[in-house]
């Protein structure tokens, strides 16, 4: 059987070998292009021999994989849900806490309703973890301790938010290659943090756009909101402004406000739709309504209360 055979259809493309046309059987398994779904090989000698003519309808294919991966709508941000109550986080951080002891990110609401119920039941300290009832740590010191227990682990999320203070602290070194490892883990806020690096070209890295693109395309990926605004700004900046506007929508979808603004700027000029920004401020609406909560409330209320009483 010949090369030519195998052509007359996607099914038979696929079922032989694009370099040879040898067919598929119990004995020779095919391989799919590492870059795209289009064709198969029997072998890396095929596939090498195969690749000028396969070249360019590899890339186009590959860039719509890449395409269809960007622009899906993310199940949820890159925060996820809290793991008590099971309702997304806020964007907002300063809404929730990061424990040392297990790593896990509790919404406000969650570790007031743990503080109210210890001091109800006198079954345990209120300063316990709302999540998995340890103590919490009494000093700096005994909090770092569980902090480099759960670095030794390669646990992301501790190793992206130990990146991000050590870039407070202008270490950005260090930073880079806590992000580094995160970023291996699949954490989207350690891929931000790396596009940052390589936005200013800090952490013993140079200024680099494509892999500053690169990361923040991962983040996005990975639900991360500010990542997807940031990537509208430079579609937007280099004449894409479908591409942009895209961007601006998934993240209005995600709650965040930033791009509600640009839409709204943007309508106001007379490109976005009236149509269109009516979908995002309903999706954007409903993002929000969803991270909400009676306990949450609860919890923003008692903190006005504290704050207002100093």
């Amino acid at each position: 059987m010949s090369a030519d055979d195998c052509e007359a259809g996607d099914m038979m493309t696929m079922m032989c070998c694009a370099s040879c046309g040898i067919p598929e059987d119990d004995e020779i398994k095919l391989k799919e292009c590492d870059d795209c779904d289009l064709v198969r090989y029997c072998s890396d000698a095929c596939q090498k021999n195969h690749s000028p003519q396969h070249e360019e309808a590899c890339k186009k294919r590959a860039a719509e994989l890449r395409d269809e991966l960007l622009f899906k709508q993310p199940e949820s941000n890159h925060l996820g849900d809290c793991p008590i109550c099971m309702i997304p986080m806020p964007l907002d951080e300063s809404k929730s806490s990061l424990y040392s002891c297990c790593s896990k990110l509790i919404c406000r609401g969650c570790d007031f309703a743990n503080h109210i119920s210890a001091q109800e039941k006198e079954e345990m300290p209120s300063n316990s973890c709302a999540f998995c009832r340890e103590p919490l740590p009494a000093t700096k010191e005994e909090n770092d301790r569980n902090t480099m227990k759960r670095i030794e682990v390669n646990d992301p999320v501790t190793l992206r938010q130990w990146g991000y203070i050590r870039y407070s602290e202008g270490d950005y070194k260090g930073a880079f290659e806590y992000w580094t490892k995160a970023a291996k883990l699949g954490d989207a806020g350690a891929h931000y943090g790396l596009s940052h690096s390589y936005q200013e070209g800090k952490g013993g890295v140079e200024k680099d756009e494509k892999l500053e693109l690169y990361h923040l395309e991962q983040a996005a990926i990975g639900g991360h909101p500010y990542a997807r605004y940031n990537l509208g700004r430079h579609e937007w900046k280099n004449g894409n402004a479908e591409r942009g506007m895209k961007h601006w929508i998934i993240a209005a979808t995600q709650g965040y406000d930033g791009s509600i603004k640009k839409l709204m700027d943007e309508f106001r000029s007379g490109i976005v739709s009236k149509d269109d920004l009516a979908a995002a401020l309903r999706a954007h609406q409903a993002a929000v309504d969803s991270a909400k909560s009676p306990q949450r409330e609860a919890a923003e209320k008692y903190r006005r209360k504290m704050k207002s009483s100093k």
